[in-house]
């Protein structure tokens, strides 16, 4: 298959965002790759160990180095995957031994809950279940779109229907096919979705299930969970059966994992090795300092 001729929105629109984050950076974040040279003997010291696969999410990072650089510090770091590449750089993360853990499809403001755009969404998913399979990757993102004049359960009626008009073809292929919850509440641009229809853990697991597939999956994002629900280690304990991946970032600010910020990430990545998953975790979370240094860190309380 020639997958240089797909077009994927999630990771060409996330890439065309990004750069309204230039600016809001910290002049420490932006030593780069420079930062990963000084940092070097440290970062050795920082290696991802335990039961837990991890991932980085490449348009995070992607302002700071470019995809050669990023497969680098995975490597140095321990990391698996970076996740969310375009299928044409596919061959790069092969080159170094990496994995994209997530592949992008349609993009999370024109879903599944609307049966206007369900056909696009279907064929941008069915495009990169189809590359994934072909490169031995495991997960194709998806939402449920805004909610716009559609209600509640509406739109997960029409989730249901439309993934199940692709689900059997995610079985065939064997890759999951994992929904994203997002919250509603943060009205910043790539930390927030307001009017976001899947923006209760309870609400996308009711599609997960009605779905009934093995192959459906729920995307477990911590940060977008706490601002949304909270309880975090108990849904990750009463969801354990059905979470295919998960996401990482600080709350407030979707930043780095770190004293700043609210969330107690090592008990909760306990939680989850505890459940015996044995898929991927990824740092989606948009750096304020040096990048190099906030990965390191991430990777590390991580590690359990």
């Amino acid at each position: 298959m020639d997958t240089s001729k797909q077009t994927d929105d999630y990771a060409t629109k996330t890439l065309n965002r990004r750069d309204m984050f230039r600016c809001a950076l910290t002049a420490g974040a932006m030593f780069g790759l420079h930062s990963y040279t000084s940092s070097n003997a440290r970062a050795k010291t920082v290696v991802a160990k335990g039961r837990l696969n991890q991932s980085i999410a490449y348009w995070c990072f992607s302002p700071h180095w470019n995809l050669e650089k990023m497969c680098r510090v995975a490597r140095q770091l321990g990391c698996k995957s970076i996740e969310l590449v375009e299928p044409k750089d596919w061959p790069t993360l092969k080159k170094y031994g990496l994995v994209c853990a997530l592949a992008g499809s349609h993009w999370f403001e024109k879903g599944m809950n609307n049966p206007a755009y369900q056909q696009e969404c279907l064929a941008k998913m069915r495009r990169a279940i189809d590359d994934c399979a072909e490169f031995g990757f495991p997960n194709v993102i998806t939402f449920t779109g805004l909610a716009e004049d559609i209600s509640p359960d509406k739109g997960l009626k029409n989730c249901v229907a439309g993934y199940k008009k692709i689900i059997g073809y995610a079985e065939k292929k064997k890759v999951n096919i994992c929904l994203e919850i997002l919250n509603s509440r943060v009205p910043v641009d790539m930390v927030g979705v307001p009017g976001y229809q899947g923006d209760h853990t309870d609400y996308c697991m009711d599609i997960v299930r009605q779905v009934g597939s093995p192959r459906m999956k729920l995307l477990f994002d911590i940060f977008h969970v706490q601002i949304m629900d909270g309880d975090i280690i108990s849904r990750i304990r009463q969801y354990k059966d059905y979470i295919g991946h998960y996401h990482t970032a600080g709350n407030p600010g979707r930043h780095e994992l770190d004293d700043t910020q609210e969330i107690n990430y090592r008990p909760i990545m306990q939680a989850i090795a505890e459940t015996g998953f044995t898929g991927y975790i990824a740092h989606e979370f948009i750096p304020t300092r040096d990048p190099l240094d906030g990965l390191s860190e991430a990777v590390a309380v991580c590690g359990v």
